[in-house]
């Protein structure tokens, strides 16, 4: 059976969201890249950054993550001034810890699933696979780069396709400020993921995968077919 580590970038899906107009159920997350392509999930990772403010409702979600199976990784909010706008802004970076768990992990998981959109992890991802692993990018197109979408191949998975298997059906808990770790994409393409031009990529793009019995993956090209 196949191993499974998933890397989830929480800035980029706090904004992934607002741009669906739903909620992640990351239970479902785990469920859907684990038991429902016939995977077992290995490890799986939440990067988020700790604000100052609302520390039950940050507690709160952190405790929902670990209850979920989620090993969640904080850093401090810094407050720093954006050296292209000259505004106060709120950062939390957390992709060194994040690369750094993967490297860690490599020899427990098959396959690698990174839901970001950040050009930062491209060379992360080739390196992954120079390993023998296979790798997937899950993300909202708008808010991902070139770089990941070319490196991910077929399989990149489009959050908007994937509604029906990880959406929550109820309230989900409080995403609150201290959850704003980088500034929010405009449509000129300045803030976070600066090298994507924010422009509707319309392809056809795999919506799940499972192993064959080549040891293969074969990608699943409708929502509504399931995994195979």
């Amino acid at each position: 059976m196949q191993q499974v580590s998933l890397f989830v970038d929480g800035a980029n899906m706090y904004y992934a969201q607002k741009r669906l107009g739903w909620f992640i159920d990351f239970r479902k997350v785990l469920r859907f890249f684990g038991q429902d392509t016939g995977s077992t999930i290995s490890e799986a990772y939440y990067y988020t950054g700790a604000g100052t403010q609302s520390k039950a409702r940050d507690n709160s979600f952190r405790e929902y993550l670990m209850s979920s199976g989620y090993t969640v990784r904080t850093k401090a909010i810094k407050q720093m001034i954006d050296d292209n706008t000259g505004e106060l802004v709120e950062k939390a970076n957390l992709d060194i810890e994040l690369v750094i768990d993967m490297f860690n992990t490599v020899q427990l998981f098959d396959t690698c699933i990174l839901m970001s959109g950040d050009s930062d992890f491209e060379r992360a991802l080739e390196l992954v696979r120079s390993k023998g692993k296979r790798i997937a990018v899950v993300s909202h197109p708008d808010m991902t780069s070139r770089e990941l979408r070319n490196v991910a191949g077929r399989n990149y998975f489009d959050l908007r396709d994937l509604e029906s298997h990880i959406a929550r059906c109820d309230r989900m808990p409080d995403l609150n400020q201290a959850l704003l770790q980088e500034n929010e994409p405009q449509k000129d393409g300045s803030g976070a993921n600066e090298d994507n031009a924010h422009r509707p990529i319309h392809a056809v793009v795999p919506v799940g995968f499972a192993a064959s019995a080549q040891g293969g993956w074969r990608s699943v090209v409708h929502a509504s077919a399931g995994i195979e």
